[in-house]
């Protein structure tokens, strides 16, 4: 049974993707409807009580929280595709370090500043709040230049080989760039890290994808 992941195309289901395809995983997209509310209704919620997008369908074991997904595909492929958890005790526990700065130091900025400028007035017809929006990129500003000076002495964030934690800065990385702030772009340690990220063809079969999705 093929892999199924059940969600539209925003930026926790992207990840998911990214892993399977880094991994040369087979899956099949469900697609999950978020602007007519499918991911609240009963059935979804039956899987995903939260009803935030995705969930995953592995021949009846169901997972949510993509981060959870991400290390689940890894763990079950470790010889297939890209290695992305290291298995030495050290390396692993580095592994563990960096996936928890992108959860306790990036997302939360990053998030709230895409939310701003990009979700309220594309998807929910909002205004958005400039000072709310300024405070988000300058607390990421503080966070980045701590990164840049990580990124100075190796090539990822956990060591000199790509994790699952450099990955999981992929969708809302991307996007800050979109928005229109450069606090990526202007940290050179970081800009090389990201640019690299990005130019994976995991990333680019995703980003097509999603504007396929979207009629981009």
């Amino acid at each position: 049974m093929v892999l199924k992941v059940y969600g539209d195309w925003v930026q926790s289901v992207q990840r998911v993707i990214c892993v399977l395809i880094e991994k040369g995983v087979p899956y099949e997209m469900v697609p999950i409807s978020m602007a007519k509310g499918e991911h609240k209704s009963p059935q979804y919620l039956e899987k995903q009580p939260f009803g935030q997008l995705p969930y995953i369908d592995d021949d009846g074991f169901v997972l949510y929280e993509s981060r959870a997904i991400c290390h689940y595909i890894a763990l079950k492929y470790p010889d297939q595709g890209t290695p992305l958890l290291p298995t030495d005790l050290k390396e692993n526990a580095l592994f563990h370090q960096a996936a928890s700065l992108e959860a306790t130091h990036f997302d939360g900025p990053a998030v709230a500043a895409v939310v701003e400028r990009f979700y309220k007035p594309r998807y929910f017809h909002l205004e958005t709040n400039e000072e709310l929006y300024e405070k988000a990129i300058a607390d990421l500003s503080k966070e980045l230049d701590v990164y840049d000076h990580i990124l100075g002495k190796q090539k990822y964030l956990a060591g000199e080989k790509i994790t699952l934690a450099d990955i999981y800065h992929l969708p809302y990385g991307t996007l800050i760039g979109e928005i229109g702030s450069d606090i990526i772009a202007t940290r050179p340690n970081v800009n090389r890290w990201f640019k690299e990220l990005a130019s994976r063809d995991s990333w680019k079969t995703v980003i097509q994808e999603t504007n396929k999705a979207w009629g981009v």
